[in-house]
C-alpha cells in the first residue's frame, strides 16, 4: 500500500532551496501550515516567490518568512493585517502581483487541473489588466489570466491519511484543495494522520494522487486576526 508519510518536517521540506516558488494554503491566519513556515524561517531560505492569499500578520504565518526578509516576491489578493508587509512593498524591497482573489483562487486551480489561462471578467478596466489579452463574451470584456504552479505546495489540513487524502475544515478550504493540486510537490501537514482506510471517502476534500509528503504537525497555535467580543447584556 502506498504510504507517503515522512517522520518530520524537516524531512517534509528537503529539497525547498532559494529562489524556488512556493504556494502557502490558508485564508488569513486559519488553515496555514504553520509548522512548514516556521520551519522555512529556521532553513533561512532566501529569494522566494511565495503564492498565498495574504502574508499572515507581522509576527506570524508568513509574516516571520518577511520580517527575516526571505520573501522576494508575494502574489496575493489582501494585504491589509501586515504592516511589515505594506512596507516592503511601498519601498520597493519586496515585488507584489496583487489579484482579485476569486481570480487567485482559479489561478491555482486552474494550474492543478492542466489548464494554462481563462478569461475572467475581474479585474477589467483597472491597473489588473494592464498587458494583458481582453476578449469580448457575451457582450462583457473579460481579461486573460494565466495559471498558477509552483515547486512546492505546502497545504495544511485537518485530518490526512498515510496514502495522502485529505480533509479541511470550515475556511481552511478556500485555498488549500486548489494548491495541493498545483505543487510539483505537494506536502501536507495535519492535524490528525490516520491510517488508509479510515477517512469516509465521501468527505474526502483532496484525493491522495496530488500530495508527495505527508506529516503530522506537532503544535498549532491557531491564532486569530482580529478578536472581536461583545459586552454582556
Amino acid at each position: 500500500m502506498i504510504n507517503k508519510v515522512v517522520s518530520n518536517v524537516q524531512e517534509a521540506l528537503e529539497g525547498v532551496k532559494d529562489g524556488m516558488t512556493l504556494m502557502l494554503g490558508g485564508f488569513g491566519l486559519c488553515g496555514i501550515p504553520e509548522n512548514s513556515i516556521a520551519e522555512l524561517v529556521k532553513k533561512g531560505t532566501k529569494n522566494l516567490t511565495c503564492i498565498s492569499n495574504n502574508a499572515g500578520v507581522d509576527d506570524f504565518g508568513l509574516g516571520l518568512l518577511l520580517q527575516e526578509k526571505q520573501i522576494k516576491k508575494m502574489i496575493s489578493s489582501y494585504v491589509g493585517e501586515n504592516d511589515e508587509f505594506e512596507r516592503q512593498m511601498l519601498s520597493g524591497e519586496l515585488e507584489v502581483d496583487l489579484i482579485p482573489q476569486g481570480s487567485l483562487a482559479e489561478r491555482c486551480r486552474a494550474g492543478g487541473a492542466g489548464i494554462p489561462a481563462f478569461f475572467t471578467p475581474a479585474g477589467y478596466g483597472t491597473e489588473v489588466a494592464e498587458g494583458k489579452e481582453v476578449r469580448e463574451f457575451n457582450g462583457k470584456p473579460h481579461i486573460l489570466e494565466a495559471a498558477l504552479t509552483a515547486d512546492f505546495a505546502i497545504v495544511k489540513a485537518w485530518k490526512g491519511d498515510t496514502a495522502g487524502n485529505l480533509i479541511f475544515k470550515a475556511t481552511a478550504k478556500n485555498f488549500n484543495p486548489m494548491m495541493a493540486m498545483a505543487g510539483t510537490i505537494t506536502v501536507a501537514e495535519v492535524e490528525e494522520l490516520v491510517p488508509a482506510g479510515e477517512l469516509n471517502p465521501n468527505e474526502i476534500h483532496t484525493a491522495g494522487i496530488f500530495v508527495q509528503r505527508i506529516f503530522q504537525g506537532e503544535r498549532f497555535e491557531k491564532r486569530i486576526e482580529q478578536r472581536t467580543t461583545r459586552k454582556k447584556i
